[in-house]
């Protein structure tokens, strides 16, 4: 199953597009004094890594998770998301990037109790103008592809913690969008679980999808094959490059 909206290849067979590209980016609050929550962020992601970013509590990883789902837009700097420089978007363009090309993953589910399984994974595709029948056949898809076939007409409160967090996985996964965005995904999970949807991610990963995790553990970031450290609003490490600090 392609992860892309449109099955485009790359221009030149062996190179591998960025799917994501950040330059300079900052973050500043018009508050007293101002909060810098980003400082002159620059990275690229690859189509088909699995990365994590990981810092402590007020590091600015989850203001660097607002403007990548483009929940919010930075001050200064630059942001592509598949190929597009999103600060010439409107926001109803940005929604429409959103709803294409981003799949969101977050510790809390958000699943209706008001509807089935199958129906919680449909709803991925309410924006994209597929037709009630695709939708419900691509949400089989999905939930297949995360191990949840026979699941699809349960209601979310008859699941386990990691069942309902497989079902938001594939809700994100149903409209094939470019980039997974996971926020601290196994947050809400014992450690056993967790450890289960690790191995999910990788799996889905190993399958094509793209997917930055975005957590404050360590040791689930060691698990990750790429890692970006982010401290007081900076990238200080990037296991895929060379070490930032100081820069």
């Amino acid at each position: 199953m392609s992860e892309t909206r449109s099955g485009a290849q790359p221009l030149h067979p062996g190179i591998v597009p960025n799917v994501l590209e950040l330059e300079r980016v900052t973050k500043t609050y018009g508050t007293q004094p101002p909060v810098h929550a980003l400082r002159g962020v620059s990275f690229t992601v690859r189509r088909g890594e699995l990365v994590a970013i990981v810092g402590p509590s007020g590091s600015g990883k989850s203001t660097l998770l607002h403007i990548l789902g483009t929940l919010d837009r930075p001050s200064e700097g630059t942001v592509r998301i598949d190929g597009e420089d999103v600060a010439s978007l409107t926001d109803r363009q940005l929604a429409s990037l959103r709803a294409r090309s981003i799949g969101f993953v977050f510790q809390q589910f958000f699943l209706s109790e008001h509807t089935t399984v199958l129906e919680n994974v449909a709803d991925g595709l309410l924006y994209g103008g597929a037709s009630r029948a695709e939708r419900r056949e691509r949400a089989a898809e999905a939930l297949n592809r995360v191990g949840l076939e026979d699941r699809a007409g349960f209601r979310p409160s008859k699941l386990s913690g990691g069942q309902r967090q497989r079902v938001a996985i594939a809700r994100a996964l149903v409209g094939r969008p470019a980039i997974v965005l996971a926020d601290e995904p196994t947050g809400n999970l014992d450690s056993g679980t967790g450890a289960s949807i690790i191995e999910l991610l990788h799996e889905l990963n190993a399958d094509g999808a793209t997917i930055l995790v975005i957590t404050h553990d360590g040791g689930l970031a060691a698990r990750m094959p790429r890692q970006l450290h982010v401290l007081d609003g900076r990238i200080v490490t990037d296991s895929g490059a060379r070490s930032m600090e100081g820069v």
